[in-house]
């Protein structure tokens, strides 16, 4: 099976019912699978052939929608950019899948104006300006009827790590359908008259539910740019059955004055791509009542594990729902391997390691990098977790994260989660610092609403109480401006450690 057979039978089958919903417009699958042959026409005049990358730099909008299809119809790689990055790592992520065209929104056109001369292989630029409209209608309407093998590589998603440069990881098309499917495997069954919405871009971790959405006959909501105002008013107005967002943006929608009420046809608010604390996830909780699934995994593996709200939020004697990612997913197999790559006991800490379907085929222009991280068939996901004996999987942080005081390993999710849990306290970064005693030792800053409302020390004492003294942090700085994040918004503890070590030979401390 291959994404664009399978979702042109779906428009076929489904002509006259709503496929997408933007902010000023519904079109059915008939008119959205019309725009999406004449990208594909387009794309193909502009000499794209199967095979050939083309990449998007946008919101979450109907353009986005028009490239997931015509790339799709032209038998084109998709490569989503981050609007958050740079101009030079848009043109590191051109330059590394050697992308042919790029579309991009009419904000973004001075952040690209010219990568076409700078990089070899970008032959064109397209800007999403008040003429694309225009422009889009006039290009053939006659499906190509392009025939796209299932081993054809379908989309290159830049893994959002933490460390470095985001890594292109390339999907198969046959591949895609398996991700997706996987993902929609944990959810309420979707249908024709579901609605499913994506508080996030479609380009990335929402993409997920977009094709199992256009499949089953349901319509996909965009919402454009991200304001909570206006995603509540859409979910009520449209009755959104399903839903995904990350926990910031989850964090947002629950705290906002309008989302308390009843939600009716709220079935499932699919939580993902960050780690989430529990005074989110209980708010949340309280304020959508039983709608909430968890997914885990990352962009090289996924789904890993997940749970729906009678696991996260029960009482399971020998396990602790709340504060884990899920239960290990149905059609994955997972171990938690120590440094010498042998299995540890049920319980126990190591890295997790997984294989699941449609997992990645490799890094994209990059052997050692994929020999590194895929080996024998299992993905090394440098997450450090453990399993307990009801199949419950618990993150504890990545690898290079970890901090060795005195000999003890510490996770900074684990603090953070405790820093979390203070009502004042919006969010928690921690990381190692050097001492002179204990080589390294945490630190924290935390963002809160009133500093005069909240001491150092009571934070300090509360994640000694929780955790025990030799886990507290021994600094903790309050600020109140958001804490920074990398380009997919996940914490960027890098940024905040990186002043700490300058001068040492090493950034991670010793006795």
């Amino acid at each position: 099976m291959d994404v664009t057979t399978l979702m042109r039978q779906a428009a076929r089958l489904n002509a006259t019912f709503p496929a997408l919903i933007t902010e000023d417009r519904t079109l059915t699958f008939e008119q959205a699978w019309d725009r999406g042959v004449r990208l594909a026409n387009a794309l193909i005049a502009l000499g794209v052939q199967p095979g050939d990358r083309v990449a998007g730099l946008e919101d979450n909008n109907l353009g986005c929608v028009d490239l997931y299809l015509g790339c799709a119809i032209a038998g084109a790689v998709r490569v989503p950019l981050y609007p958050r990055n740079s101009r030079q790592a848009h043109k590191d992520m051109l330059a590394g899948t050697d992308c042919k065209v790029l579309l991009a929104d009419a904000v973004y056109a001075e952040d690209v104006k010219g990568l076409d001369t700078e990089t070899v292989t970008l032959d064109h630029i397209v800007i999403r300006d008040a003429s694309y409209d225009d422009w889009l209608s006039t290009q053939d309407d006659t499906d190509p009827m392009i025939e796209v093998p299932e081993d054809a590589w379908s989309v290159i998603r830049h893994s959002g790590g933490t460390t470095g440069k985001p890594k292109g990881v390339a999907y198969t098309t046959h591949d895609w359908v398996l991700n997706c499917r996987n993902w929609a495997v944990l959810l309420p069954r979707m249908s024709r008259g579901s609605v499913v919405g994506h508080a996030g871009p479609i380009s990335h971790a929402s993409g997920y539910l977009f094709l199992p959405a256009w499949l089953a006959g349901a319509t996909n909501l965009v919402f454009g740019a991200f304001e909570p105002t206006k995603v509540i008013a859409m979910m009520r107005e449209h009755r959104v059955s399903h839903v995904f967002a990350s926990p910031s943006l989850l964090a947002a929608l629950s705290r906002h004055p309008h989302a308390v009420g009843d939600w009716p046809a709220l079935r499932c608010i699919m939580v993902g791509g960050a780690p989430i604390t529990d005074a989110t996830a209980l708010h949340a909780h309280q304020v959508f009542g039983d709608t909430l699934w968890q997914g885990f995994g990352q962009t090289e593996a996924v789904p890993i594990a997940g749970m729906g709200p009678g696991d996260w939020f029960s009482d399971v004697p020998g396990s602790s729902p709340l504060r884990a990612a899920g239960r290990i997913h149905p059609y994955a197999q997972v171990r938690i391997l120590d440094p010498l790559g042998n299995e540890v006991p049920i319980g126990e800490e190591g890295e997790i390691v997984a294989k699941v379907e449609g997992q990645m085929r490799l890094y994209w222009g990059d052997e050692d990098l994929t020999a590194t991280r895929l080996r024998d068939g299992w993905v090394h996901t440098q997450d450090i977790g453990r399993l307990d004996a009801n199949g419950f999987l618990y993150v504890l942080d990545r690898a290079d994260d970890m901090i060795v005081s005195g000999g003890f390993n510490i996770w900074p999710a684990e603090l953070e989660t405790v820093l979390a849990d203070h009502p004042q306290v919006v969010e928690a970064a921690v990381f190692g610092v050097p001492h002179e005693k204990w080589g390294e030792t945490p630190m924290a800053v935390v963002t809160v609403t009133d500093p005069s409302r909240v001491t150092a020390e009571e934070l300090i004492d509360l994640c000694k109480e929780r955790l025990g003294s030799y886990k507290k942090p021994t600094q903790v700085k309050i600020i109140t401006e958001p804490l920074p994040k990398t380009i997919v918004g996940k914490l960027s503890r890098k940024e905040l450690r990186a002043p700490h070590w300058a001068g040492h030979e090493r950034s991670v401390g010793g006795v």
